[in-house]
């Protein structure tokens, strides 16, 4: 579904069939009065005497052409509350099949900022769909007026909600593009267009990231016909010079888990596993039409983990672009070579003042957390606090995980310096997480976030209908806003 919104100060449609009132939690019409007649009003007074007020929404049909929605709005809601309700009133438009509606923005005086604004963002995100591979696609597009001058969204305002949109919606269909299209060249070709946003973008080819020695990295991707990529997005929102914000982002186009092959049930579910260089992407794009006030880098490692004769085989060992070795136990925990010889370059070339990485890391991230929340591992105290803090703003929650010496050693290795899995089990998400630490190696405030569980909904979730959430480019953009710009 297509949404358009359009922000007036006057109504200049006569008759305006559907019209969208905000109301107290108590449904006091006093406020509404003006906006509808007096028999409207004592038609809806007298089916309020009967109605179940818990409700959120309430749909009253006028007529065979006019329809009235009221939206509750309960005592200190919070700004996602407020998104949630925009997501259920989609809900209600999906079923309602009109195209056309006009929300009075002053039928309720609250002094909640900018609520409006978030009602509509959150309507917005719930509008996503990825339908470019369907043959037959419903011409869905609604228009909403947007009136009133007291709870008025800003310019400001309104391109932030543009911004962070446009960056969700451009990871989301990123994720949900297959694998036989969005694979590492074609992802690379694209990421070339965000130079028309402003946005700096420099490609490492194999050729490049062999002489660099970025030998985890490229071990991944060695089994595949296509090409292995490193590429660097960078975003200079101020004049000076200062140390970058980094984002980094594992980009496993496809993975079969080479030689430790997956099983066939769950396969197809990983043309996901690029998520995490998805939400990268979709943050560096937002910041990017949003000009945010910041330097920041985004860096993203692309590869296909395939099968061939020429793939890489458990028992291999590898040397990192930091130096350190690795034994290759299992083909199928690949996304931390990829991240590992990411973060040591990022950390060495930019020298960002924090560090967080995304990656849909481990099946055993689900089994801890499900899909409510995404997994923090931090070397930082109050990078941890600050992203947790805004994951429950924007209901993109994490939890804490921890990490410890007695976890670091299950990877020690006899053979190399280190081994990519624990081989005794146990400590799945833990352990992965460990062995990225060990690529930090200037001690910068790093975090890195497990949102295998995240990434992509079966079923939906409040501000998405099913398939790729974006998850991350709202997380990361509230931090940035809260802590650094």
């Amino acid at each position: 579904m297509t949404v358009k919104i359009n922000y007036k100060t006057t109504n200049t449609k006569k008759n305006t069939n559907n019209i969208v009132l905000f109301v107290d939690e108590n449904f006091n019409l006093n406020g509404i009065k003006k906006y509808i007649s007096n028999s409207e009003y004592t038609y809806i007074a007298d089916i309020l005497k009967s109605s179940d007020l818990k409700k959120d929404l309430l749909k009253f049909i006028i007529n065979s052409k006019k329809t009235i929605f009221l939206v509750s709005i309960k005592k200190n809601l919070k700004a996602s509350e407020f998104e949630g309700l925009g997501a259920k009133f989609h809900a209600y438009m999906s079923n309602d099949k009109k195209n056309h509606y006009s929300l009075y923005a002053d039928s309720i005086n609250i002094k909640t900022n900018n609520f409006v604004g978030h009602f509509l963002h959150g309507l917005k995100l719930k509008s996503y769909e990825f339908n470019i591979y369907k043959s037959k696609k419903k011409k869905n597009f609604i228009s909403i007026d947007v009136l009133g001058t007291k709870n008025k969204i800003s310019i400001k305002d309104q391109l932030r909600f543009k911004a962070l949109e446009e960056g969700t919606f451009y990871t989301r269909d990123l994720v949900s593009e297959p694998g036989n299209i969005l694979h590492p060249d074609e992802y690379a070709k694209r990421l070339l267009s965000l130079r028309k946003n402003g946005l700096k973008v420099n490609v490492y080819n194999e050729k490049e990231l062999k002489k660099l020695g970025m030998n985890a990295l490229l071990g991944v991707g060695q089994g595949s016909i296509r090409g292995s990529y490193l590429v660097t997005i960078e975003w200079k929102g101020l004049k000076n010079n200062s140390r970058p914000l980094a984002f980094i982002g594992k980009g496993v186009c496809f993975d079969t888990g080479g030689y430790s092959l997956k099983p066939a049930k769950f396969m197809e579910d990983m043309t996901y596993d690029m998520a995490g260089s998805a939400a990268v992407v979709g943050l560096m794009k937002n910041l990017a039409i949003r000009k945010a006030k910041i330097n920041a880098i985004g860096v993203v490692g692309l590869v296909e983990n395939m099968v061939s004769g020429n793939a890489q085989r458990p028992g291999d060992i590898v040397k990192s672009y930091s130096g350190k070795t690795i034994e290759i136990l299992n083909t199928d925990a690949e996304g931390r070579l990829v991240l590992a010889d990411a973060i040591t370059f990022t950390e060495k070339k930019f020298k960002p003042k924090i560090m967080i990485d995304l990656a849909t890391l481990t099946g055993a991230i689900i089994v801890s957390l499900g899909s409510e929340y995404a997994g923090l591992f931090s070397n930082n105290d109050n990078l941890s606090k600050q992203l947790l803090d805004v994951g429950e703003k924007v209901e993109e929650k994490l939890w804490r995980m921890p990490l410890h010496k007695n976890f670091d050693k299950l990877i020690n290795s006899k053979n190399a310096d280190m081994q990519n899995i624990n081989y005794v089990g146990g400590a799945g998400s833990t352990t992965a997480a460990q062995f990225l630490q060990r690529f930090v190696l200037n001690n910068t405030p790093w975090a890195h976030l497990d949102i295998a569980g995240m990434a992509f909904s079966k079923y939906g979730g409040a501000l998405n209908s099913g398939g790729a959430t974006g998850f991350g480019v709202r997380l990361l953009n509230q931090l940035i806003e809260d802590h650094y710009e």
